[in-house]
């Protein structure tokens, strides 16, 4: 066999070694990851039953809405409000919801609560961090 023969056939051997991988196998796929939640629900209890929130002392949520389930002060009431979030609006998930209503409450209003009834300013008077932790304690609320 000649040299140039040789050489063709070791490079027609390497390059079909290298294309099946050596032999090895390829890695299991990784599996996917559920979101952590997002918000400290401890802190955001803290915040719902605050009388006053936010640096400018916007009405805290205990004011306009009770936990207990029917009574109704200002707001609908939020007892087993996490229940129901995930089905307000099409399209959109509990956590979506929850959030979009402290920040933008006349986009979806409940039956029989008229629009511009909460307050409006939520979204300039509280951190991220306190719009995280309100939902995080609101998906509680089963």
């Amino acid at each position: 066999m000649s040299n140039k023969v040789l050489m063709v056939v070791l490079l027609a051997l390497v390059l079909a070694l290298a294309a099946c991988g050596g032999g090895r196998s390829a890695a299991p796929a990784a599996e996917p990851t559920v979101p952590a939640p997002v918000g400290d629900a401890a802190a955001g209890e803290a915040l719902f039953n605050s009388a006053t929130i936010g640096d400018n002392s916007a009405p805290g949520c205990v004011t306009c809405h009770s936990l207990e389930e029917g009574v109704v002060i200002v707001g609908p009431s939020q007892a087993g409000l996490a229940a129901r979030a995930g089905q307000r609006v099409a399209g959109e998930s509990a956590d979506e919801y929850l959030r979009n209503s402290i920040l933008h409450p006349n986009d979806y209003v409940v039956d029989g609560f008229a629009e511009g009834l909460m307050y409006q300013y939520y979204a300039d008077d509280l951190t991220p961090e306190q719009i995280d932790d309100l939902v995080a304690y609101l998906e509680t609320l089963k």
